[in-house]
């Protein structure tokens, strides 16, 4: 029980002392406190307040006489046990309400650290709606994405965008806005050291997929980047079957893609038959030509130790 008397001018609610008003309880106040879930302990401070026990929990809060006859008085004790409650239920745990806003609390996360989420945000995480994420683990998260890349992340987006973020070239120092996404994928340069793909190093690969019909194809292509084209760009569905077979590397973007457009115009002349209609894989791949059929494997992985010799030799 959070309420005790100590005085018949005096009531504790919740460890603090507050004095009983003399006056009458009206019949009305009385009906509108049942109505409501709740019994008049006694009238306290001044006229227009009132201590009301709540009828679920039995706990016992000041409420002002207004609040009552006009809205639906909050049992403080019942709101902590939800709150608690929906804590749990999303994996944290409840630490205490923020002071500067009534929407939102403090809450340790399993991962160790304090967070301020709203309670409904809580709510809806501990019912599945959405989900949780640690901003100081995320933090870390990114900053390892970066390092990966070589980069530094090094603040948030100064225009507020949050799928940006200010990144800094650890070979030469230059300040970038680099899109998350890109960040993670690779597809971008410095803009204080790097190249334009038609003149930085580049790749001519192999790559199989397994389509949903069972079928096999293979695709020819080039990249700058051969890992992020495949888990980035063509693959659609994560669960698709499919893997990199062989990379050539080029010494520029262009030299890649000559030699990716001489194999094309040797495969049509010669197997013009291999070349997939792009209905086989629309949905599946994001490409619109370039797909042979998975019999063609051995011919294109011919064709790029052909390519690779010649590579080396020049």
């Amino acid at each position: 029980m959070n309420t005790q008397i100590i005085s018949p001018t005096t009531l504790i609610i919740d460890a603090i002392p507050h004095p009983v008003f003399p006056g009458a309880i009206l019949p009305k106040w009385v009906a509108a406190a049942e109505a409501k879930g709740f019994d008049i302990v006694g009238r306290i401070i001044d006229r227009l307040h009132l201590a009301l026990r709540c009828r679920l929990c039995g706990a016992t809060q000041k409420v002002r006489l207004f609040t009552l006859m006009s809205a639906q008085p909050l049992c403080q004790s019942c709101l902590l046990a939800d709150w608690r409650k929906n804590a749990v239920a999303s994996g944290l745990t409840f630490l205490r309400r923020d002071p500067s806003h009534r929407h939102y609390a403090f809450y340790l996360s399993p991962c160790g650290h304090e967070v301020r989420r709203q309670f409904e945000l809580v709510r809806r995480i501990g019912a599945g709606v959405t989900g949780f994420r640690c901003e100081t683990c995320h933090a870390t998260i990114e900053q390892k994405e970066a390092e990966l890349r070589g980069w530094h992340l090094t603040s948030a987006d100064p225009s507020g965008n949050p799928n940006y973020r200010i990144y800094t070239h650890t070979a030469c120092g230059h300040d970038q806005r680099i899109a998350r996404a890109n960040m993670q994928s690779g597809r971008f340069s410095c803009g204080g050291c790097g190249k334009d793909w038609p003149g930085a190093a580049s790749y001519v690969y192999a790559m199989a997929f397994t389509l949903a019909s069972g079928r096999e194809v293979v695709k020819l292509g080039f990249s700058r980047d051969p890992d992020s084209r495949l888990t980035y760009q063509l693959r659609r569905d994560n669960e698709m079957p499919c893997q990199i077979l062989r990379v050539v590397p080029m010494a520029t973007g262009h030299a890649a893609l000559c030699a990716e457009k001489a194999m094309h115009k040797e495969l049509k002349q010669a197997h013009p038959a291999a070349a997939l209609d792009p209905a086989a894989w629309r949905g599946q791949i994001r490409v619109k030509t370039e797909i042979y059929d998975g019999s063609l494997t051995p011919v294109i992985l011919g064709l790029l130790d052909v390519l690779e010799a010649s590579a080396t030799a020049a």
